[in-house]
């Protein structure tokens, strides 16, 4: 894999703000996905996908973090089919402490450096909710590039109509941005990028328990259609 690194100014500074909090969110978000059961149905759906149709080819779960999901979805049956890419370094350090069994790469979703077609399955969770609104489209077109024919791929994000931003977290100083934004846009978006949307999910926000959360959380699964007779399918030719 020749995966690029930053190029983009809010690449940077997300970068640079994981790098500093780090270790302290590894300790943070160890035990989430044992408190929340949709979660884990909905990565479990997502995993049994890639294992029946994704061909044996690898699942990339992008913007990995300390690698907490990957490892779940290589105990769901992917075993070390799976693998991370995170534009962190010191995410990746922790991931590749914490799980040495696993391939955690540093990359970029802008331009995963990855052969068209070569992914059995990707997982987005909770990652694009980073990007900036103008370059979403540009991600999920590279989502599709890279997605083998029939491949799905597994969004998590906040739900909501304004970003949130934040200067500190874990007691280090930040500089995040956290786009929140509606089920139906991340669908459209996706079926723009020539994604097939299989089923959107929204959960509203719970704030009690051991992980309370800011705003909603939507999930939105869809696949790159399958090739038949040279198109995909969906695709509608016509002759005058």
């Amino acid at each position: 894999m020749t995966a690029s690194g930053p190029t983009a100014d809010f690449q940077r500074t997300t970068r640079d703000s994981y790098d500093a909090i780090a270790p302290a969110y590894a300790e943070f978000s160890r035990g989430e996905l044992a408190a929340k059961p949709l979660e884990r149905g909905l990565l479990a759906v997502f995993a049994e996908l890639a294992v029946a149709g994704g061909g044996g080819l690898p699942v990339a779960d992008v913007g990995c973090g300390t690698g907490r999901v990957t490892a779940h979805l290589s105990e769901l049956g992917l075993g070390s089919q799976v693998f991370g890419i995170d534009l962190s370094p010191q995410m990746l350090a922790v991931a590749r402490q914490e799980h040495p069994g696993l391939l955690f790469e540093e990359g970029s979703m802008l331009a995963l450096g990855l052969p068209d077609a070569s992914l059995g399955g990707l997982l987005a969770w909770y990652s694009t909710i980073h990007v900036p609104d103008e370059e979403l489209p540009g991600v999920f077109a590279e989502f599709h590039r890279v997605l083998a024919p029939g491949a799905h791929v597994q969004l998590g994000f906040q739900v909501g109509d304004e970003p949130l931003r934040m200067t500190e977290a874990l007691g280090r100083e930040v500089s995040l941005v956290f786009h929140r934004r509606q089920p139906e846009r991340i669908a459209e978006l996706l079926r723009d990028a020539g994604l097939e949307v299989v089923s959107r999910v929204w959960r509203e926000r719970e704030t009690d328990g051991p992980f309370p959360e800011r705003a909603p959380q939507g999930f939105v699964l869809a696949r790159r259609p399958v090739v038949s007779g040279g198109c995909e399918d969906g695709d509608i030719s016509t002759a005058n």
